[in-house]
């Protein structure tokens, strides 16, 4: 026989699969096979390297070309199989074999061995096969189909002809599903033995594959690694508590383990005792039922998943209920950590995002499903720059660019979030401190100790007495105002600070102290800093009361600074941002953070978006601490952000009722004399003169946006109709009947009798109390969908740990049915078909619709989402323009800096679309996209896939246009520097692979297209006047397009669907609206106001936010501010109300009504301005009064 010359004709082996982890394996075969086989080249490649490193691609292609054999293994993303199956359809032509094992139908289909071909209809194998992997929507433990696929080998060997190629292949998954590296050799041998002509390729010993344990233990200090008897693992001696730890059995059984090996010893090394366990197949509970439990409860104080998959289903699909169960029945705090395969640790580490795109739905979202908490790095491949930064003085210099290798510093981390949560479950409550944060933004507001939606002090005395009552050392005030009181006044005025001061640290305590004090200083200057100090030290403010402190968080410390409201990205905390936390830490040692309320500035400090590393504020900021996070159950988004960046349990509390807004005032004689009106035949003499009384009606109550009296009367149909807040929420406080019934009353409109009944039944039972003390508790939170209660009611009983969603399924086919409904509606408010539409896109909206809006701006473009045969969002398709019957609309996408991190498989459909619709050979006068993207790349001198960017957003790790912040602390001269400051915060585009790049002249240059901008409101409980982040974004873009267009002010419309049935208003109309049903309304204001400080802060909010959109749009009716005026500063006994119960911010709520006047945004007659100075000035004098009368 021939030899060939290796070097000149080598017969290579391609393995493709999903990582890396079998690479150290296959590298110790080689080096053993080179003496059998010296013609055979072996080569794996590890389709998740692609993303981040293009160039692998090119190489698997290179190689694939040249394949005598190929293996593919794991591959099922929709990604990886697009970018590979026609270089695989080529080798399969003239390849001895090619194998497909455990991997999507397009792969499994390729497969051709001898006589066996799956890619032939006559093949009976893939109906086997899913036979065997059972239902898909049913997940098991996989021992049955495991015995039956070790059985069909032993049935097959003595049947003749294919038969044998049949046995083979099951005889290949039984090695490659037993994945040891001697299985993984065994199975080169038999396939080289069987299918290629190499050189004594006969003549090796084909062993049988080596069963092991689908269930069983692992510990790297015992003789064989494996165990199925807990007594031979190595325990800690005077252990602090008992760890359950998952692991993936295929690192195991390949003996790629060293990042497990240091976790293990660095739970260890805390004094804990630690049970690594792992399953086979795609279910953990057989893992956990014999290794976790004993006598039916749980043998472990803490939960510790190294999988990075569901606990029950993996990456393809998983099935949370059942997994949640489980997670029940042990009640104790479930973490997931993971190694990242996707890219390097050196990525990871260089990355602002940190996790891509697929890590991040895989590793984080779906886990989050389950109720997982505390997401964190733990390793990953070393690559060719030698890992992650944090870990290079720790390497050992013998690990190779493949192996798997710990993130030391992560591991670290970890381990101490483990032994806390440990102590904290096992810790008698009279021992335990507790931080209890509260926020005081924006400053100098009358703003401490309120969040959205709640009323912070009712629920947060409500909890400390609870807590009291379950043996935490407390010293409780005697009522909500004491508690009040003790915490915003106290000894405030002796330092001149806003709310009492628990401690001063010194500010050469803060020098020696601070870890990151350079990087701070570089920002903010030498420590102590200007924020909250005196000179020479930081004060802590807040209470201390026993073993609990209620502690203010301090401000960003960029208000009033324009110029810092420029920056791209984020920057480094204050001094005292940072001394609050480590104080906190540190001095009071707390055992856990309670962060109480919708939100404060944690969260948002710069760092990567998801995968934290120790270079990222928040995980600098919260440390190894326990921390629970008290979120509105209608925010799932921000709730999603919280839980990743700060680690947080989230417990979720309702929203208030709400209630029909009725009408008042002259409202109610309006809605009078336009019935009387109605009723009169068309050729009554009265009728003109009713006419005319009812346009000077009207006017009075700012009715001026209708055409004709029968518009008007629907107009007022709408506002009686409207569903507005009542009050705020109270934590703790049974719902009275009264509120009942306007639960009842609303919630009847879209769902039955018995539905509704048991909604009422969830609602009067108290959980959310109890969900912060089972957290503080050690216990588990079980998960729960953020949204709100029309249209989930499923959020109920609330007190749950919020996620998110499924990233895999959204949108869903009823969003996209509904999306393409409501842009035709938006579509026919234009006289024309629009170039270009800017649309605003948030997180929080998208999860609780299941992406409506991602459906309206698909349907716009004339795209839909394309999903893979396991139901995956795998990326975008045109539909013909001649299905779609119209000209394909331009869409400029702003998102959310929530929305791009929580939908990164969305940012990349969006992005897809976009560059298919340019690229499509169509009538530019119907491809509005093409035209455009052909125009930027003329204009501009750029290539086509830049000039098909469409997706803007921040810059990574940065969020919010700051448009908001300019307008709150009235720290900006003219209107152009709003759009200035939107252009720099969201000129960064995101393409095809979901990274951005700064494209601040394509997004000018597209803003000149936009015809006009729109945005859908995000629920029933917000209006565009509730909040500061629609005027941010949909206000800052209308303002940038002006700016871009040399003057012209756009349309500017609201889709409202929050309750069914859909509407598309313009912007003017929505702020009327709101107005008249809420801000204007005794109905929304007086309950408000029974809730004392909180409430004039939200009254104080809705003035300022009206005030907003006259900045960016200029769409506001100046005699709102009349009302306004007369309703809340003119009115001497509410001036004097207000002033008693927050005199800040009723301040606040006179001068930004002066700020209408001086920025000329409303123009009252003297007599009126003369009224509004005085009364400001009074108001002014109280606060100033107060303050001297308390020195």
């Amino acid at each position: 026989m021939l030899d060939r010359s290796y070097k000149k004709d080598p017969y290579t082996l391609v393995m493709l699969t999903l990582d890396a982890h079998s690479i150290g394996s296959v590298e110790r075969i080689k080096s053993r096979f080179s003496k059998i086989y010296p013609e055979l080249e072996i080569i794996v490649h590890a389709a998740a390297s692609w993303e981040e490193d293009p160039s692998s691609l090119l190489k698997t292609k290179e190689d694939l070309a040249r394949a005598n054999m190929v293996l593919i293994t794991l591959v099922f993303l929709e990604d990886h199989i697009s970018a590979i199956l026609p270089d695989l359809k080529k080798a399969r032509e003239k390849c001895d074999l090619m194998l497909g094992l455990v991997s999507s139908k397009e792969i499994v289909n390729l497969t051709k061995m001898g006589g066996l071909d799956m890619s032939k209809p006559s093949s009976g194998v893939l109906k086997f096969l899913k036979k065997l992997r059972g239902d898909k929507n049913k997940v098991t433990g996989g021992e049955k189909q495991m015995a039956i696929l070790r059985q069909i080998p032993k049935v097959l060997k003595f049947i003749p002809g294919k038969a044998q190629d049949l046995r083979a292949y099951f005889l290949s998954m039984q090695y490659w599903l037993a994945g040891s590296e001697e299985n993984i050799e065994s199975l080169f041998c038999y396939l080289l033995s069987r299918y290629s002509s190499l050189h004594n390729s006969s003549k090796v010993e084909i062993k049988s594959p080596v069963e092991y344990p689908e269930t069983g233990l692992y510990h790297p200090d015992i003789p064989k690694k494996i165990t199925e008897n807990i007594s031979e693992i190595p325990f800690a001696k005077h252990s602090i508590g008992t760890v359950g730890l998952l692991l993936m059995r295929s690192y195991v059984l390949s003996g790629d383990t060293a990042h497990y090996d240091q976790v293990i010893k660095s739970l260890e090394a805390q004094g804990l005792k630690v049970i690594p366990a792992f399953a086979a197949g795609l279910d953990a509970r057989p893992a956990i039922n014999k290794y976790f439990v004993q006598n039916a409860k749980a043998s472990i104080d803490t939960f510790l998943s190294l999988t990075g998959f569901s606990l029950v289903g993996g990456p393809a699909y998983n099935s949370s209920k059942a997994a949640e169960e489980a997670l029940a029945e042990l009640d104790v705090p479930y973490i997931a950590a993971h190694a990242i395969e996707f890219q390097n640790l050196n990525q990871w580490d260089k990355s602002d995002g940190g996790l891509n795109p697929i890590e991040t739905t895989i590793l984080v979202s779906l886990p989050e499903l389950d109720g997982a908490t505390n997401p964190t790095v733990f390793g990953g491949r070393l690559g060719e720059e030698g890992g992650c930064s944090c870990c290079v003085q720790l390497r050992t210099g013998n690990e190779k660019a493949f192996d798997m290798v710990p993130c030391y510093e992560r591991i670290k981390s970890l381990s101490e979030k483990t032994r806390r949560l440990v102590k904290l479950k096992r810790k008698e409550n009279s021992e335990k401190k507790v931080g209890i944060i509260l926020y005081g933004f924006p400053p100098n507001a009358g703003s401490i100790g309120t969040a959205a939606y709640l009323s912070v002090f009712e629920s947060l005395y409500n909890v400390l007495k609870s807590m009291k009552s379950e043996g935490y050392e407390i010293e409780l005030p005697n009522s909500t105002n004491d508690l009040r009181e003790a915490v915003l006044d106290g000894n405030s005025c002796k330092y001149g600070q806003e709310a009492n001061v628990i401690e001063r640290v010194d500010g050469a305590e803060i020098v020696e102290n601070e870890p990151y004090l350079k990087e701070i200083e570089e920002v903010w200057g030498p420590a102590p800093g200007k924020i909250q100090s005196d000179g020479t030290g930081v004060f802590i403010l807040g209470k201390k009361l026993g073993n609990i402190v209620v502690g203010i968080q301090p401000t960003f410390g960029y208000e009033g600074d324009p110029m810092r409201l420029l920056f791209e990205k984020g920057f480094a905390p204050t001094h005292a941002f940072s001394t609050f936390y480590r104080w906190m830490r540190n001095g009071f040692k707390v055992d856990a953070f309670l962060h109480f309320g919708m939100h404060g500035a944690l969260e948002f400090m710069p760092g990567k978006k998801v995968g934290s590393s120790s270079k990222c504020w928040p995980d600098r900021l919260i440390g190894d601490i326990p921390n629970i996070y008290l979120y509105a159950a209608n925010n799932p988004s921000e709730a999603s952000l919280a839980k990743r960046r700060t680690n947080a349990v989230i417990i979720s509390h309702l929203t208030p009722p709400l209630a029909k807004a009725g009408l008042y005032k002259g409202l109610i004689e309006l809605k009078e004399t336009v019935i009387q009106y109605r009723e009169l035949a068309d050729d009554d003499s009265n009728k003109k003169k009713l006419e005319d009384l009812i346009i000077d009606q009207a006017k009075l109550v700012n009715f001026k946006d209708f055409d004709t009296i029968e518009n008007l009367w629907l107009k007022i149909l709408e506002s009686e109709d409207a569903l507005i807040p009542d009050g705020l929420h109270i934590i703790g406080a049974d719902l009275s009947e009264e509120k009942l019934k306007e639960y009842d009353g609303y919630l009847r409109e879209s769902h039955n009798h018995q539905e509704v009944n048991k909604l009422l039944e969830k609602l009067k039972k108290q959980t959310e109390v109890k969900g912060i003390t089972d957290a503080l508790n050690g216990q588990f939170i079980r998960p729960v969908p953020g949204g709100d209660l029309i249209r989930s009611p499923d959020i109920v009983p609330t007190g749950r740990n919020i996620h998110a969603f499924d990233p895999f399924r959204m949108p869903s086919l009823f969003a996209m049915k509904e999306g393409e409904q409501q842009a035709e509606l938006l579509l026919s408010k234009h006289e024309t078909y629009p170039n270009s539409v800017a649309m605003v896109l948030w997180g929080s909206d998208n999860i609780k619709s299941d992406g409506l809006s991602i459906a309206q701006a698909m349907a716009l473009m004339g795209a839909v989402p394309k999903f893979d045969d396991y139901g995956r969002l795998c990326g975008a398709e045109l539909i013909s323009l001649s299905d779609l019957g119209r000209p394909r609309i331009d869409v400029l996408m702003t998102l959310s800096g929530i929305f791009r991190d929580l939908l990164p498989l969305q940012v990349r459909m969006l992005a897809s679309a976009a560059y298919k619709a340019s690229l499509a050979e169509e009538p530019l006068d119907m491809n509005f996209i093409r035209a455009n993207t052909l125009k930027h790349q003329k204009d501009m001198n750029i290539d086509i896939k830049s000039a098909a960017l469409r997706v803007f957003s921040n810059a990574e790790g940065a969020y919010g246009s700051n448009v908001s912040h300019l307008i709150d602390t009235s720290s900006w001269d003219d209107e152009e520097e709003l759009a200035d400051t939107f252009n720099n915060r969201k000129g960064f585009a995101y393409g095809l692979d979901g990274k951005c790049t700064k494209q601040s002249e394509l997004l000018s240059s597209a803003l000149k297209k936009v015809d006009f901008a729109y945005q859908n409101l995000e629920s029933v409980e917000l209006g565009v006047t509730t909040i500061d982040h629609y005027f941010d974004t949909l206000g800052g873009i209308s303002r940038a397009v002006k700016k871009a267009n040399g003057g012209d002010t756009i349309p500017v419309y609201i889709g409202d669907q929050t309750r069914g049935d859909a509407a598309v208003r313009t912007l003017s109309e929505q702020i009327n609206l709101e107005t008249r049903t809420r801000s204007l309304n005794p109905k929304w204001f007086e309950p408000l106001l029974q809730h004392g400080h909180e409430g004039v802060r939200q009254i104080e909010a809705q003035i300022t936010n009206t005030l907003g959109w006259s900045a960016t749009t200029g769409q506001v009716d100046p005699d709102l501010y009349d009302q306004l005026s007369e309703t809340f500063v003119l009115d001497e006994e509410m001036r004097r109300k207000l002033s008693e119960l927050n005199p800040k911010a009723s301040l606040r709520v006179a001068n930004r009504l002066l700020e209408a006047h001086e920025r000329d945004y409303w123009q009252p007659d003297q007599d009126t301005l003369d009224a509004l100075r005085k009364g400001a000035d009074e108001l002014e004098d109280k606060v100033e009064g107060v303050g001297l009368a308390a020195e």
